[in-house]
Formats: C-alpha cells, sequence, structure tokens
C-alpha cells in the first residue's frame, strides 16, 4: 500500500462533499507528474491525506481511498469543461483519474503552519517550499503520524 497527499479547494470539493457523495473521480489534474502518480504509481486500496488549500487555514482534514485503478478522464473531451484539451482524444487520452471514497474526516485540522514546524515532517516533499503539486506521495509513517495528529 502506498500512501498520498491530495489538494482540492473546499469551496470546490471539500472532505464533507465526499462524505456525502461518498464516492468521486478525481478530475481535472492538468499536471504531467500528478497525472503520473496518477496513472503509474495509485493502485486500489491506497490512501490519501485529503488536503484543504487556498483557504484561510489551509491543511489536512481527513482521509480518502482509491478505489479505481486509472482510467481517462473524460473532461479533457468535453468542450464546456474548463479542463478541456484540444490536444487529447479518445484514442489517445492525455489525462487520467482515480476514483476516491470517504474513510474519514479528522477532529481537527492538521494545518500547514503546524506541518511545517513540527520536525518530524521535516522531510515530507507536500509541505516543501515551491511544491505546488495538487498529489504527492507520502512516506507511511508521515501518513500514521499526521492521522493521529488529527484525531
Amino acid at each position: 500500500m502506498r500512501y498520498w497527499l491530495i489538494k482540492s479547494e473546499p469551496d470546490v470539493f471539500s472532505i464533507k462533499h465526499l462524505r456525502k457523495v461518498k464516492q468521486e473521480p478525481w478530475d481535472g489534474v492538468r499536471n504531467y507528474q500528478a497525472r503520473n502518480f496518477m496513472r503509474d504509481d495509485m493502485k486500489q486500496g491506497d490512501l490519501a491525506l485529503f488536503y484543504h488549500s487556498n483557504t484561510e487555514v489551509p491543511g489536512v482534514v481527513g482521509v480518502a481511498k482509491v478505489v479505481s485503478e486509472a482510467y481517462p478522464d473524460a473532461t479533457q473531451w468535453q468542450k464546456k469543461s474548463k479542463y478541456y484539451d484540444p490536444k487529447s482524444s479518445e484514442d489517445k487520452p492525455r489525462w487520467v483519474l482515480v476514483d476516491f471514497t470517504f474513510e474519514s474526516e479528522f477532529k481537527s485540522i492538521v494545518s500547514l503552519a503546524a506541518m511545517k514546524a513540527d520536525p518530524k515532517l521535516e522531510g515530507m516533499r507536500a509541505i516543501q517550499k515551491g511544491n505546488r503539486l495538487s498529489i504527492t506521495p507520502v512516506e507511511a509513517k508521515d501518513f500514521k503520524y499526521i492521522c493521529k495528529l488529527g484525531g
């Protein structure tokens, strides 16, 4: 099993949205490295820290589970979608996604500031300066520690 951190803006799609819908395709990823993580490395059963970004207090708010293998993201072919990609075709899709289900919501947010200040998390890729990827791998020890911090 591998562990991940996935980012979403809470006004677009939050952990509460995921709890309500139960399962959601993680569409709209348009960064090649993040796409490659989904396509090549994510597997059914992997767990992800659900991170709220672009909000007053950004941080990890819960856990989601990967429940599908990667498959083409249909928004790349929808001309009215903000994720439309005219260079992608159905016989050669450029973008993929995986489906996530809700696992848990933390009792308290594990804020970005708290993670950056915690020496136990100093090597965590997602909190490194300049990292803006919406999907990043997480070491098992960091995943478990953040879950403990979140309650």
